[in-house]
Order: C-alpha cells, then structure tokens, then sequence
C-alpha cells in the first residue's frame, strides 16, 4: 500500500512540474507529454494514451465519456491520464489543440465544418486584407522599382509565385527566391538603392527568414514584409509590414485573403505603370499567339 502511495505521488510530482515548465498557451504538445509519461503510467492509463494518439486528429470531435469507452477504460482512469498529462481535464485538452492549430499545425478540433460561418470568416478576411492602408504605397514601390525580387518559403511558396507571375505581366525584371532546387544567397548579391525585395512570410516560417530579411537590408534595397499577424515579430526587419489574416477554422489554413491581396496589388502596380504596363501585356499577348501557349 506504501509503495503505491508513494508511486502515486511520484506521478503528482512529475505532472506537477510538467505543468510549471509548460510554456504560456499550451505549447509542450500532447504527444510529447505522452511520450514523456509513458513508463510511469499504468496499463489502463496506457490504453487510454494509446486511444489518445490514434484519435489525435480528431480527438476534439468526442467527449471524454466517448474516449474511455473507445479505450476500453473507466472514465476515471481517463480523467487521471488527463491530470498526468497537465491538463486539468478534458476541456483543458480541447483548448491545447485549439492551440496547436493556432500555430499552423493541422488539427481538426470542431468537428463538421459550419459552410455558412467559414464563409462569412473568409469574407472578412479578404475585405481586412485587400483594404490595408499600406498597399498603395507598396504597389508604387513595385511600380517604380529598377528590380523585383519576390521571395517566400513552403505555405507562402505558392503566394510568392502567384505574385511574381501577376508582376511580370505589367513589369520588367520581377525574379522569384528560391528557383525551385537553388538557395537564395546568390539571388541578393547586385541588388541595392532602387531595388524592392518582397518577402512572403506566413505562419510556419523557415528559421532562417529573419536573417534573410537582414541580408535583404543590407543591400540597401527596399524590404516589404508580408505575413499573418505571428510574423509581427519580424515587422522591424522590413521597411514596410504588411499584416494579412489567415483563416484557420478547419485543419488547414486559407489562402484566399493573401491571394486576394495579391490580385489587388498587382492590379495597383499595373496602373501605376499606365502606358508602359499596357504595352507590356499587350507584346506578352501577342508572344503567347505566335507561341500557341494559351488558348
């Protein structure tokens, strides 16, 4: 009966200063603590974790009560495991993978998706976004620059690409960073005074961006910043910030709100350029026809 009580409250302990080091906002995952757990939890503990990490995805879709009878345990022995692991209960958990998504990590925490709220969310955005103050100042930027230089790195690749393609129909001289298989120092050196680098830097960033924004700076060109509000960290690396939202409700983010800004920018920087734009897209047209390119 001692050494029961005594492992008992070896695993208070342990929880205990599991709890006093996690970091604000949950971020010691539920797997790890898992992980970390494991050799001090009992069998029935251990099916219920178990139960756990193969729910992982969807574990915010059941109730606690639902979770024991899949496991196979009490709900007490559920309960348990939840204090063992830091959380409170099972409400605590909820709000831990609530956190996790928060961060970009994919995770479906609400079930069923409500379209009609997904849709007014997304509408939102994209007004936030398109109605920034600071877009025109930044299309003149792109409009009057003798270089464009449009870098991003895995989720903000595919925004860094689409704007790049839309700049290049009304511009001169727009490179994107990195060419897919090269890195990205060779693409900074020659640039200076008059240039503009336009850096995409959505959530789930490289750790290296912040050095690359230094780097950028150090040329001397202009530096813009794009990103969700997590980049705000970097804004003073930039000379201009350019916050745009990201909607998070399902397990992966939306990219309608930068895609929209996107089209809006290159809209400006086309009117911007007036006759010599229009012109542009005119000689791409034609060069499309004698290619047979586009239909």
């Amino acid at each position: 009966m001692a050494r029961r009580r005594g492992a008992r409250t070896h695993r208070r302990r342990r929880a205990r200063r599991l709890r006093d080091r996690r970091p604000r906002g949950g971020a010691v995952r539920i797997d790890e603590r898992i992980a970390e757990r494991h050799p001090d939890l009992t069998p029935q503990e251990r099916r219920a974790a178990a139960t756990l990490l193969e729910h992982l995805d969807d574990l915010a879709t059941y109730r606690a009560a639902e979770l024991a009878d899949l496991a196979g345990v009490s709900r007490a022995t559920m309960s348990r495991l939840f204090r063992s692991l830091g959380f409170e209960d099972f409400d605590e958990v909820r709000e831990h993978l609530r956190t996790l998504r928060s961060t970009g990590e994919p995770r479906r925490v609400d079930g069923a998706p409500n379209t009609e709220a997904l849709a007014a969310a997304e509408h939102g955005a994209i007004l936030r976004a398109v109605a920034h103050p600071r877009l025109p100042e930044v299309a003149a930027l792109l409009a009057g620059a003798d270089r464009v230089l449009v870098a991003g790195w895995r989720n903000s690749y595919p925004v860094a690409l689409h704007l790049r393609g839309q700049l290049a129909q009304a511009r001169d001289d727009v490179r994107i960073a990195p060419v897919p298989g090269q890195t990205t120092g060779e693409e900074l050196v020659g640039l200076g005074r008059g240039d503009v680098v336009l850096v995409v830097g959505f959530r789930r960033r490289p750790s290296h961006l912040g050095a690359f924004l230094d780097e950028a700076r150090a040329t001397r060109a202009t530096v813009v910043l794009l990103g969700d509000p997590t980049a705000v960290g970097h804004a003073a690396r930039a000379d201009v910030w350019v916050e745009c939202p990201l909607q998070h409700e399902l397990a992966f983010d939306s990219y309608a709100a930068p895609m929209a800004l996107v089209s809006v920018l290159a809209d400006e920087v086309l009117a911007a350029r007036r006759r010599a734009g229009r012109n542009r897209v005119r000689r791409i047209s034609e060069t499309y026809e004698r290619l047979g390119e586009v239909e």
